[in-house]
């Protein structure tokens, strides 16, 4: 518990921070959806027929969301398609809050996404239930996507929601949603921490045991639930059995909580209730881990027991009610609200109400308070003890803090930075020549590329070493970022390729600043592990608004040819536009 409270704070805080800045745009895709059943015969290149050809269009029929369709009879293979729209996207990914169960995606005959395995039938085991990502090409509009879907569980097909974004906002959109339950999975699983503390120490260690078991409980199985615990970890089916534990266990500790309250009335009852949900959960994750059934089968039934024993337990304690004191009226009210959020997340998981977002971390919540509001009063004694590790916990969060706030600049920076040498990467030069092509033409200024290409460097590589090759390329990019001015914006294109973007230069004055790198590059020697490695030569083009094109956007194809012939005349000189 000590090391697990660090890595949650780190998600949790993460998650607020960005939360404050959150702005995604997406395209709910809530319509325009049919649906077949059955599977798709495959052509002998693997390509699914109902994909290139069209068949019987009468087979596919509408539906409002691509999620059990009507008159399943059995069918445990499904088909969904649609149409998508046009739109203005950066870095398109197409998101699904979930699937039942495993799925293939189409684009034409391009298979673009799969999720599960897939044998000779069609047919798979369950995963787990992550969200999904779906990288979607540039030239997705008005084109058809498929969806291939196999379930034998009680749902088939998608889940939830299914958006169109890009792919930052949808990280903003997925954190922003999770904070909540991130901030109570936290919050539940220091005061489980508190309560087992507590357990060792005082003369009502049962009461403790049971506050802990639920506190730990209930907290796990927020924390793996939560869709940010995929960014944590990508193993769905891993978190999805610390949400089946989690899930499992709370009656559990619900019952040994009432059994203790009501130990003088023998309840006989109450006892067998925690017992058989004890035994369930051994059972159910021991055959799933086992390997005998799939983990998502064991929820229907739990969900039936659930309900029953919920009614049961809480029979028994309006039976009661009077013998309880003011603090476990409380607990019992706080139990109340998280039960009735499970009920109702347990009928929209199925279907009995239509989608939404059940907030249950908030009856955790509502939990959490209660147990803090109680502990507070009845351990005033021992406030002392409290601050002195408030104060420890307070030092861990300023601590988490300052690693958060590198680590969300870094997170900034990593969509626009290249790994290994530091400079900005392809995507960030894309954006940069727009913007600095738009200052072009509105200020009727020079702009100039200079492409940068490394001579021979595969050779260099398979005689040096790929080590080697990685320390010249860092080498080589600091000399690069120091020789140039500082309104230049120098990028790594990939590979072993450079360009320098050049605001207010023109082509002589470029080609006269490349000859002295050439010269400087010349005397230099790259070093690895104590060796002097081998000399190397660049090759550069350079192409120039207005000078060499009428539009600042195509420069980089002809810095690109003046490279080439940079490279076609001997290497290791420097070719302008003509």
């Amino acid at each position: 518990m000590r090391r697990l409270l660090p890595s949650l704070l780190a998600p949790l805080l993460l998650a607020a921070l960005l939360v404050a800045s959150a702005n995604a745009r997406a395209l709910d895709l809530d319509e325009g959806w049919e649906y077949r059943w059955g599977d798709s015969p495959f052509q002998p290149d693997g390509t699914p027929a109902w994909v290139v050809e069209p068949g019987d269009e009468a087979a596919w029929k509408p539906i409002a969301f691509p999620s059990n369709p009507p008159g399943r009879d059995g069918h445990k293979h499904a088909w969904f398609r649609i149409t998508l729209p046009e739109g203005e996207w950066r870095d398109p990914v197409l998101y699904i809050y979930s699937v039942d169960l495993i799925t293939q995606v189409w684009f034409g005959d391009e298979r673009i996404y799969q999720y599960g395995r897939f044998d000779a039938q069609g047919e798979g085991r369950f995963e787990g239930w992550p969200w999904h990502m779906i990288s979607l090409p540039e030239t997705f509009a008005g084109r058809t996507l498929y969806f291939r879907v196999f379930s034998d569980y009680t749902d088939i097909g998608l889940w939830g929601e299914v958006k169109l974004m890009d792919r930052p906002d949808l990280l903003t959109y997925i954190l922003e949603r999770s904070a909540g339950e991130l901030v109570v999975s936290a919050f539940l699983l220091l005061l489980a921490l508190l309560a087992f503390l507590f357990t060792l120490v005082q003369a009502d260690q049962r009461s403790f045991l049971g506050i802990g078991l639920f506190a730990l409980a209930s907290g796990t199985m927020l924390l793996a639930e939560t869709q940010a615990s995929q960014l944590l970890i990508e193993r769905p089916l891993l978190w999805d059995y610390l949400a089946a534990a989690g899930y499992y266990t709370v009656p559990l500790a619900m019952g040994l909580m009432l059994e203790h309250w009501f130990a003088d009335r023998r309840p006989t009852l109450l006892r067998r209730l925690w017992q058989l949900h004890l035994g369930y959960l051994v059972v159910a994750l021991g055959l799933a881990l086992a390997g005998v059934i799939d983990l998502s089968s064991t929820f229907p039934p739990f969900d039936a027991l659930l309900v029953a024993s919920l009614v049961l337990m809480f029979v028994a304690i309006v039976v009661h009610l009077g013998e309880l004191n003011g603090e476990q009226r409380l607990i019992v009210l706080s139990y109340g609200l998280f039960a009735l959020m499970l009920l109702v997340d347990m009928a929209v998981a199925h279907g009995l109400l239509g989608w939404r977002r059940v907030p249950v971390h908030g009856g955790a919540l509502g939990f959490a308070v209660a147990i803090v509001a109680i502990s507070f009063w009845h351990y005033s004694r021992t406030q002392h003890e409290l601050r002195r590790l408030n104060h420890s916990l307070e030092q861990q969060v300023a601590q988490r803090t300052r690693e958060l706030e590198e680590t969300v600049m870094k997170l900034q920076a990593f969509s626009y930075q290249d790994s290994l040498t530091g400079l900005h990467n392809r995507r960030y030069f894309d954006e940069l020549l727009e913007h600095e092509a738009a200052m072009a033409r509105r200020h009727g200024t020079p702009l100039t590329l200079a492409m940068i290409d490394i001579d021979h460097f595969k050779q260099f590589n398979d005689r040096e070493g790929h080590e080697a090759g990685d320390t010249v390329l860092i080498g080589l990019g600091r000399l690069l970022t120091h020789h140039f001015r500082d309104s230049d914006e120098v990028c790594r294109m990939g590979g072993e390729e450079f360009v320098v973007v050049m605001p207010g230069a023109t082509a002589a004055m470029v080609e006269a600043r490349l000859a002295e790198l050439m010269e400087i590059i010349d005397r230099t020697r790259f070093r690895y592990r104590g060796q002097v490695l081998d000399p190397l030569t660049i090759s550069c083009g350079i192409a120039s608004y207005p000078e060499h094109a009428g539009e600042p956007l195509t420069l980089i194809g002809l810095a690109d040819k003046a490279l080439y012939s940079a490279k076609h005349r001997g290497r290791a000189r420097v070719e302008t536009y003509a």
